[in-house]
């Protein structure tokens, strides 16, 4: 066994290095036709491509750390990581599912908890405004 780089030239330019060397060289033989004249048949699966699932994980987190009405956010939260698990295994349709789910508790808890925040400044506003007038009406002006 010679390793020398001769093995890997050749004289015609352009055209690809000559493999019976390579074969000689390392002792390489040929399989032939199989014994058996058997039909080979083959098996095309069409596997599908990744179907994009929107798992609403990060939207879930936020409600249940920031707007977690009634703990809607949390549970939202836990419907995705389900979600996302179910993506991993390869159940699409579970997948659909879950993530259904936390979007419509995502929107529940999003809107529940914008109410309250308008309701809550509403309240904050009109009291203020009633406690400053019946300050205004009980002290006198000094008149400087």
């Amino acid at each position: 066994m010679s390793h020398n780089s001769q093995a890997f030239y050749t004289n015609n330019a352009g055209l690809p290095p000559s493999y019976e060397t390579i074969k000689e060289e390392y002792g390489v033989t040929e399989l032939g036709e199989p014994h058996n004249s058997a039909v080979v048949r083959t098996t095309v699966i069409n596997m599908p491509r990744d179907v994009a699932v929107p798992d609403h994980v990060v939207w879930s987190l936020f409600n249940t750390l920031f707007l977690n009405f009634c703990c809607l956010g949390f549970i939202a939260y836990a419907y995705s990581v389900k979600s996302r698990d179910r993506k991993m295994v390869g159940d699409v349709i579970g997948a659909q599912a879950y993530a259904s789910t936390a979007k419509c508790l995502n929107i529940s808890s999003l809107i529940f908890s914008v109410l309250m925040v308008i309701i809550c400044i509403i309240i904050v506003s009109t009291t203020s405004v009633a406690v400053i007038q019946a300050f205004s009406q009980r002290v006198p002006h000094s008149g400087f």
